[in-house]
């Protein structure tokens, strides 16, 4: 069962900061240090001044790293200066981004903030369907215990069929607490809702239900070690301790704005291959028909628009098909998995091997070129890109790189929803880069301050 509960929200104070867009990031992991220079011009407030990144450096005189507590002191100074202001009583949190999909649409998603108990990964309350890495985690609780303080949201989704929860919490939708807009125009509002009947009810709605972690793994494991070290320092952590729950962000997965967007892969190939030795090597696994007659970026985008066609004509599985372009010769091609090639797959739970991700990963790119999960990820031979433009625009620069490599760009479906959550009931992981929810959740709209003392106010 997973308990939720209403917290005492952080935000920024638009008297002392100026324009709330101004202070907001992404989540850290997709930051790099060219932007963290952006947000810094931005504004002497920006979030990243706060979620700081491994690549901020920050070191003493004596070569000490004083990234972390540099940030927990501008955390509090922030604090007591009312740049940031914790509202006088607990609330649920609706926020709602409205956004363009690649599609052309216009969507809005809506979910709710609040605090979930923590539970680990065995308990199946809260589910993951990614691995997470110690490094990261390692610098992620650093800055937690130093700061103590939550700065994003996790992101994950539950199953509301009737949208039982958020009909009740829009009914009583209290003061809105302002909206911003991010580098790709998505416009992100938030309202507070402090009703304490409907915030019961929503209480009891989750008393039986469990949530996947959509996007946040590394944040939602950070907090689990954070608990740990507090518990083995007091010998014991009562359940409605803040340091016990996690701030998220929950969404409906039946919500119509909830969006799944594909991450392309974009294979470096070690050496030279040609069209005719690619397809011999692809051959035995897939059927192959080629797009001809156009620009690089109208073949990618007749290739994407046929599976598009072909995913949604299997409305449980999916479609089980790639794009795939050579730059070198400019030649594009769809590829469809032979039935016969699943068999290879045999040593896979059958809800992975419904999965576009692990056809790709084991059978085109490990069977069929022979580049092995390890040798990928050591000599870096696997990019990832939510954007086929861009992928397809790196493609064509490294296929100008003499003979040191063949870049073979696949373009892939986006994953659904419910494999996500096939996947997490049965307590698999997918391979890395299998979803991106898009939009992402913004980081400084709403923090959450871990308060020594306090009592958190949830069902048991």
């Amino acid at each position: 069962m997973a308990f939720i509960a209403p917290f005492r929200g952080v935000c920024f104070n638009p008297k002392k900061v100026g324009r709330l867009d101004d202070v907001m990031t992404p989540p850290y992991d997709v930051i790099n240090d060219t932007l963290i220079a952006a947000y810094l011009e931005k504004n002497p407030y920006n979030m990243i001044r706060l979620d700081i990144t491994k690549s901020a450096k920050a070191v003493s005189d004596d070569g000490h790293d004083t990234r972390y507590q540099d940030a927990a002191s501008l955390f509090q100074q922030w604090l007591d200066d009312q740049v940031l202001q914790r509202d006088a009583e607990p609330a649920i949190y609706l926020y709602e981004t409205e956004y363009n999909h690649p599609s052309g649409k216009t969507l809005t998603r809506k979910g709710l903030v609040c605090l979930v108990g923590l539970a680990e990964f065995a308990e199946g309350v809260v589910k993951p369907h990614e691995r997470t890495f110690e490094t990261v985690i390692a610098d992620r609780l650093r800055l937690m215990e130093t700061c103590k303080a939550q700065f994003s949201q996790i992101f994950s989704v539950f199953s509301d069929p009737d949208n039982r929860v958020m009909t009740r919490l829009e009914q009583v939708r209290g003061e809105a607490l302002g909206a911003v807009r991010d580098a790709d125009g998505c416009l992100h509002s938030l309202w507070r809702v402090s009703d304490g009947d409907a915030i019961y009810a929503v209480q009891r709605f989750f008393l039986d239900k469990s949530v996947y972690i959509a996007d946040g793994h590394h944040r939602y494991t950070t907090s689990l070690a954070y608990r740990r070290k507090l518990t083995a320092a007091r010998g014991s952590l009562d359940p409605k301790d803040p340091a016990n729950h996690i701030m998220m962000y929950l969404c409906p997965m039946e919500d119509p704005g909830l969006s799944v967007l594909p991450t392309h892969r974009l294979v470096n190939w070690p050496g030279q291959m040609a069209v005719t030795d690619l397809l011999a090597c692809i051959g035995p696994y897939v059927d192959v028909e080629e797009m001809k007659n156009g620009s690089r970026e109208s073949l990618v985008g007749e290739v994407m628009s046929r599976m598009n066609e072909l995913e949604n004509l299997t409305l449980e599985k999916s479609s089980s098909t790639f794009g795939l372009y050579h730059p070198g010769e400019d030649r594009c091609f769809l590829l469809t998995m032979k039935s016969e090639a699943r068999s290879s797959l045999d040593g896979r739970p059958d809800v992975l091997r419904d999965l576009d991700v692990v056809i790709l990963s084991d059978l085109l790119i490990e069977k069929a070129l022979d580049l092995d999960h390890t040798r990928c990820e050591q000599e870096n031979l696997v990019r990832y890109f939510s954007d086929a433009d861009e992928a397809l625009d790196v493609a064509v620069k490294n296929s100008m790189d003499g003979d040191k490599q063949t870049p073979l760009l696949f373009v892939m479906n986006p994953t659904r929803v419910g494999q996500v959550q096939d996947v997490a009931d049965q307590g698999l992981v997918m391979p890395h880069k299998s979803t991106y929810f898009y939009p992402k959740i913004m980081t400084g709209l709403l923090f959450h301050q871990l308060k020594d003392g306090e009592i958190i106010n949830r069902l048991d």
